[in-house]
């Protein structure tokens, strides 16, 4: 595996485009399969998910190439709703294609996803609205098997507004009879932007951004050319990661409403921002002030996926600052390796205590998942001294080579392959 050594210490300067959204380019890949034809996908970042999903979609049939930042899919030689299961354990969002394929070729054979261990992410929700739609489901092990006719239109409620049961039920309840009215749906950009690709192909869907959700079922879907919206999260990075080097930045190709969360938690700890338009400013020169309480909830509120970059800036913070996360009980396992750096964290069930130092140090550290692993880079760049973070891989699933988007803010950091000799750390 891929290292990363980093020296920290600089802070970031620059100006960068922001890449396009991995968990709004995902789903929308998974939804080309609702149409036969060839779909063009602009601003698709090069990720490992994403070359997952498109592996996926060639075992299916599909013709998929991925030029620059460009996907051109051609849907209509698919033959095949069986998802091998060495794929699926690959990539949780693999999962997303269980709607498609069901209303395409009325059987899909999926099992168990993989993906980051960041705690327990049933499916449940997504095979009971998939089942009110009319679906059966037969479950042995970790395969799963879900055969329907045409599914028809009906009301479904969320239990909690999961993200990827609301894209599936929509997804599946395009090409249903009569209209599908979801509640207490998730309410995600990414929701937003699935929307908008479903109803450039011509869909019949209201409500994505609020927690109801309107599908009118169509006999068929036509095929277009869309662009994926900018990705919040890789925008909020490398915010962060200016904000704990005590940088100037500046990043284009944003979408500031969708950061209002992370721009207001930002601003509460001295951060400055500046926003016009697409484009962002941000910019620090002292210590961050302490923050007495974030939580983490479903979006418009602060999102996990954001959590633990922020708690590197929360580390550095004069005072003591409370991280509480809802969503995923397994998402403080950055903490100990933080601690390795000499960040002062203390974890009680949920919640992280978290008393500022006035520098960290540079370490070997470990990424468990892909944002704990964005975390560590970010302490790295703001460390003293040399930080090596190991397991790169799980960066990789969601940064369009985060050394090469860093390096162009003037960040000292280089990825060198595991098995080259010790002495590149030296």
């Amino acid at each position: 595996m891929d290292k990363l050594v980093i020296e920290g210490g600089k802070p970031l300067s620059g100006t960068i485009v922001i890449q396009g959204a991995k968990n709004a380019a995902l789903p929308i890949l998974a939804a080309s399969m609702l149409v036969e034809g060839k779909v063009m996908l602009d601003h698709v970042p090069r990720l490992l998910d994403i070359d997952v999903m498109l592996n996926i979609l060639r075992e299916l049939g599909c013709e998929a190439v991925h030029e620059g930042q460009t996907v051109t899919l051609d849907t209509s030689t698919a033959n095949s709703s069986h998802i091998p299961e060495a794929l699926m354990r690959q990539m949780r969002s693999s999962i997303f294609l269980m709607g498609p394929l069901l209303a395409r070729f009325g059987k899909v054979t999926v099992y168990q996803p993989g993906g980051c261990a960041i705690g327990e992410r049933k499916i449940d929700l997504h095979l009971q609205g998939l089942t009110a739609l009319g679906a059966t489901v037969e479950e042995e092990g970790s395969r799963i098997v879900c055969c329907a006719g045409r599914l028809k239109g009906t009301e479904i409620h969320l239990d909690f507004p999961s993200v990827g049961a609301t894209e599936n039920i929509m997804m599946a309840a395009v090409l249903a009879e009569g209209m599908t009215t979801i509640t207490n749906a998730a309410r995600e950009p990414e929701i937003q932007d699935l929307q908008h690709f479903l109803n450039r192909m011509g869909a019949k869907i209201i409500g994505a951004g609020t927690d109801t959700i309107t599908v009118e079922g169509v006999n068929r879907l036509e095929p277009c050319r869309y662009q994926v919206i900018p990705d919040r999260i890789v925008t909020g990075t490398v915010m962060v990661a200016a904000a704990a080097t005590r940088g100037q930045v500046t990043l284009q190709h944003t979408n500031p409403v969708h950061l209002t969360s992370l721009i207001h938690v930002l601003r509460r700890a001295g951060v400055q921002i500046a926003v016009d338009g697409d484009i962002i400013k941000i910019g620090s020169s002292s210590r961050p002030k302490a923050i007495d309480r974030v939580v983490t909830s479903p979006y418009p509120a602060f999102p996990t996926d954001l959590q633990s970059q922020v708690m590197v800036l929360l580390a550095l913070a004069d005072g003591v600052s409370v991280m509480k996360e809802t969503i995923f009980e397994g998402r403080f396992k950055h903490v100990d390796e933080l601690c390795r750096m000499g960040a002062d964290i203390r974890v009680d069930l949920n919640s992280a205590f978290i008393r500022g130092v006035s520098r960290l140090y540079g370490a070997t550290v470990e990424a468990t998942d892909l944002r704990a692993g964005a975390a560590l880079v970010i302490a790295g760049l703001a460390a003293q001294g040399k930080t090596v973070v190991e397991q790169v891989h799980h960066i990789d699933r969601g940064y369009d080579r985060i050394e090469t988007m860093l390096g162009r803010l003037g960040a000292r950091i280089q990825r060198v392959p595991a098995a080259m000799d010790d002495r590149v750390y030296r």
